[in-house]
């Protein structure tokens, strides 16, 4: 029914940037907040960032005033500019998206997410 399909991981040196995108479709009706987890090995999956269909945004700590969320309504993506990349940012990024479905009455709202993207960050 509906697709999240993420780009641009990949291996960057410390202090690099790096720009994910992610890209939904299927039978959207409309989505309300879009957003990126992120998990590494043995931790939990954890915020990264958020923003609403009016352009809200929220950040996780660790990331504040280096990452920057954008998104495109029109074309239902979601982007992640990544900034002073520390090793420590080093995860697999999952993209999520809270959406109602098309096509169904009363419309339903359900929560998707991509298949992640490896980011690495080491010199």
């Amino acid at each position: 029914q509906v697709q999240l399909v993420e780009s641009g991981g990949g291996l960057v040196q410390p202090g690099g940037s790096l720009r994910l995108s992610c890209a939904a479709s299927g039978t959207i009706r409309s989505i309300n907040a879009m957003g990126w987890y992120r998990q590494a090995p043995g931790k939990q999956r954890e915020l990264v960032a958020v923003i609403t269909s009016d352009g809200r945004t929220n950040y996780g700590d660790s990331v504040k005033g280096r990452f920057t969320i954008s998104r495109d309504n029109a074309k239902n993506t979601v982007s992640l500019q990544m900034n002073s990349l520390k090793p420590e940012d080093t995860a697999v990024y999952y993209c999520n998206a809270d959406l109602y479905l098309s096509r169904t009455y009363p419309p339903t709202r359900n929560d998707y997410w991509g298949q992640g993207t490896q980011v690495t960050v080491s010199s």
